[in-house]
């Protein structure tokens, strides 16, 4: 009776034997994440800086550059810096000023000569364009003198360009019109035929003006829709005439643009006009208005 207890003592002690033996894959496990963790270690060790090495080398180029190695115990910052004869010693930032500096001479010498060949090409320009607007000027004051218009033709350069004034009273419209007269015809030729004959072909503006007297009635509500017609009614001439139509604009200011007072009738004739303004290069390229 004892006996078969212990048989089956030991039957279930070899049970528990069993079930431990099942287990054995967690020693594998455990080995393998001890090579892992050493593998990573060992990765680590090898990217990473000795710090202690660093720090000892640290330590030892302090000494020797400040006197403890070196002999005479001078250190380089207490010595005086050694000279070669002919050749001056010169810090980093003085070095790279002084590069700075030649680099900048050199692209000056590039530079430069072109500059100043454009600048002197503008000036010959200019100096053409002011002889071309001055003999115009000259060609229409001839005129109007020759065939007694001076005191309806005027010319004058300015910021704009040469900027030929016809008074409208008496020789271009009728009060309140901007149908041309007869007599408009003569003048308008002769100024077509000098802006066809120049050397050069800048832009021509036709600008209209009023004074500031209102309409009422009429075939024009107002003194913008005036001025706009007039200063059309030249353009067409021109265009009819020969000049070409790429050079000129139009422009209508109403009574905006006043030479004179308008407090006076003398002042009010004068304001009603028509401007031809032949205009220079800059004028154009910045798309000026009339002052």
């Amino acid at each position: 009776m004892s006996g078969h207890a212990r048989r089956g003592r030991r039957g279930g002690g070899h049970g528990g034997g069993h079930e431990g033996g099942d287990e054995r894959w967690l020693l594998t496990y455990a080995d393998m994440i001890t090579l892992l963790m050493a593998l990573f270690m060992v990765l680590f060790s090898i990217s990473s800086v000795n710090i202690s090495k660093y720090q000892v080398l640290q330590r030892a180029l302090q000494k020797a550059f400040m006197g403890g190695v070196l002999d005479g115990g001078k250190s380089f910052q207490q010595g005086e810096p050694t000279r070669i004869q002919g050749v001056q010693s010169a810090t980093a930032s003085q070095q790279m000023d002084s590069s700075f500096q030649i680099m900048s001479h050199s692209l000056i010498g590039k530079v430069a000569p072109a500059s100043q060949a454009q600048r002197a090409a503008a000036r010959k320009q200019a100096a053409e364009e002011e002889s071309n607007l001055e003999s115009i000027q000259r060609q229409v004051a001839s005129y109007a003198h020759l065939h007694g218009f001076s005191g309806l033709i005027k010319t004058s350069i300015d910021q704009r360009g040469l900027v030929i004034r016809l008074l409208t009273d008496k020789v271009l419209f009728d009060s309140g019109h901007a149908t041309l007269k007869p007599t408009a015809t003569p003048i308008l030729t002769e100024v077509s035929h000098l802006l066809m004959s120049t050397k050069f072909s800048n832009g021509i503006r036709v600008e209209g003006n009023t004074d500031n007297v209102p309409i009422s009635g009429g075939e024009f509500p107002s003194n913008w829709e005036l001025s706009t017609a007039r200063a059309n009614a030249v353009l067409e001439f021109f265009i009819h005439h020969g000049v070409s139509e790429r050079r000129l604009t139009v422009a209508g200011f109403a009574d905006q643009n006043p030479i004179a007072p308008n407090d006076s009738a003398d002042g009010r004739a004068l304001n009603r006009r028509v401007d031809v303004v032949v205009l220079r290069d800059a004028t154009q390229s910045q798309g000026a208005t009339s002052p």
